[in-house]
């Protein structure tokens, strides 16, 4: 097991490497002077000097990337340009709140979406199959951005029960969390009834079920835990999706997450802290792929010894 981890640990390297080459390559690419755009057009021609030595804009990109890969092993992701604090400190204050509603968001989607995905595969072509299939159309249709504005509309104004937006209570996590999570538990439902509907559909089940055996321990013990890696890799992969998606949730809801710190800092152009918060993410992503793949040796050691 240890070795499984460690060369996913290794693989994860050249990721991260990759994913600061790209935002750094992105930041070159913007037309325009990069410095001129974050100081405004009436800065001084000293200003703008200034602020493109300060972030080594003076030098080839290669150089900045070696500079920048070094600091970054050293804990340091700069200072940021418009609120003159380390950029370490901007992503520690946001990123608990991110994590919060990343992981409401998931719990909600993986609870309900497993749980309509395993009744719909029970009872397929049932009246509660035909509603769980038309609910999860809607929730994959439905852009997160509506979908907030629909609940504030509703469960805010009309029927004042949640608060607008903001943080501070349980309460204020509701509608977030709900938004967030309704494309993630539609897509868990579909992917939840396939799976299951496949595996109910072999002949260890039947042979389960011919030996008398209950038919709850038939679905959670052969039918859901043999159809279960495929539903984790939704999972994993819903968990970085929810992260990406907290930057429009977060926005719409007032949410002090990183995903409004980095919509604050594009229209600030405050692109070391952009910088950083988007290796943050890649980070996360790398860290959601490694317990999935812990998850796969244990639900089969024959995945472990083969990794």
């Amino acid at each position: 097991m240890l070795t499984f981890v460690a060369r996913r640990l290794l693989l994860a390297i050249p990721v991260l490497l990759g994913v600061v080459f790209v935002v750094m390559l992105t930041i070159e690419l913007i037309p325009g002077d990069a410095v001129s755009l974050m100081l405004g057009e009436h800065a001084t021609p000293e200003a703008v000097a200034k602020l493109r030595d300060y972030l080594g804009l003076d030098k080839p990109l290669l150089v900045r990337y070696v500079g920048y890969v070094g600091r970054v092993a050293r804990g340091d992701l700069g200072r940021s340009i418009q609120q003159n604090r380390p950029v370490v400190d901007e992503l520690a204050d946001a990123w608990p709140a991110t994590l919060e509603l990343t992981a409401a968001a998931l719990v909600i989607a993986a609870a309900l979406g497993i749980a309509a995905g395993v009744i719909s595969a029970v009872w397929p072509n049932s009246a509660f199959d035909a509603l769980a299939r038309l609910g999860s159309l809607f929730g994959l249709s439905m852009p997160v951005f509506w979908t907030g504005l629909v609940l504030i509309v509703v469960f805010a104004l009309w029927l004042p029960w949640m608060p607008v937006g903001g943080t501070g209570s349980p309460a204020h996590l509701v509608l977030p969390a709900i938004t967030l999570a309704l494309p993630s538990l539609a897509m868990v439902a579909r992917m939840t009834r396939s799976s299951v509907l496949d595996v109910l559909r072999e002949d260890y089940v039947r042979t389960a079920r011919a030996k008398g055996v209950a038919e709850r321990l038939v679905v959670a013990k052969h039918a859901l835990r043999n159809a279960a890696i495929p539903i984790l890799t939704l999972l994993g992969l819903q968990a970085g999706q929810l992260m990406g998606g907290a930057v429009l949730t977060e926005t719409v809801f007032a949410w002090p997450g990183l995903g409004r710190l980095m919509v604050k800092a594009i229209f600030a152009r405050d692109y070391v802290l952009l910088q950083g918060a988007v290796l943050v993410f890649a980070l996360a992503f790398v860290v959601i792929n490694l317990a999935v793949d812990l998850a796969y040796g244990a639900l089969d050691p024959r995945i472990a010894r083969q990794g």
